[in-house]
Order: C-alpha cells, then structure tokens, then sequence
C-alpha cells in the first residue's frame, strides 16, 4: 500500500532538494520519484506553481547541444519550504497519536 504524496508535502520535497543544491527538471523529478511513488506529470505542475509563486527560479545551462533548465530556490522558497515543513511535523505528531501507541 502506498501513502498518496500531494501538495503541500511534495512542494517541501522539492523545496529541500533544491535547498541543497540547484537542479535541473528530470535529475529533480527522479530524485523525488525515488524516494515517493509520484510521476513526472505529477511533478512539473508543483515546481511550474512554486515558481509562478516565486518560490523558484530558473536558468538554462548548454548540455550535449541543448539548454538544461535549472531550477533554484529563492529566499521567498525558502519561507515557503519553512512552512511546509512545520506542516508537515504538526501532521506526522497528530497521525503519531493514531499509529503509535504508548506503552501500557
């Protein structure tokens, strides 16, 4: 069984690899496809809305004849990957208090 990855999680996915380093759309895609089950299609819209939302930048670098488009986070980006991840940690302790039980 697989945990849908959506939104807010898959934008701080992409908001903290690009915190590491700038990266280019499939090196991207294929390192969030590695660690959760989400496809391409599903992951060119999340980074196309982080950067229309100015969360992202982009600049082309010449590879092999064509341009490779890198994307890089901005300061707005990094704000936003501050509240998903607080997001994210308020949600993983209220699921906590279903799946992990205390000891009786």
């Amino acid at each position: 069984m697989a945990i849908q990855a959506t939104g807010i999680l898959l934008e701080g996915c992409v908001l903290s690899l690009l915190s590491e380093e700038d990266a280019y759309a499939y090196n991207l895609t294929q390192q969030v496809k590695d660690a959760l089950q989400v496809s391409e299609s599903t992951l060119y819209p999340v980074m196309r809305r982080l950067q229309n939302a100015g969360c992202l930048t982009t600049y082309d670098i010449p590879h092999s004849g064509r341009n490779r488009r890198y994307y890089q986070i901005t300061e707005k980006g990094h704000g936003r990957l501050l509240e998903c991840t607080g997001k994210w940690r308020d949600f993983v302790q209220r699921i906590n208090g279903f799946l992990v039980k205390k000891p009786e």
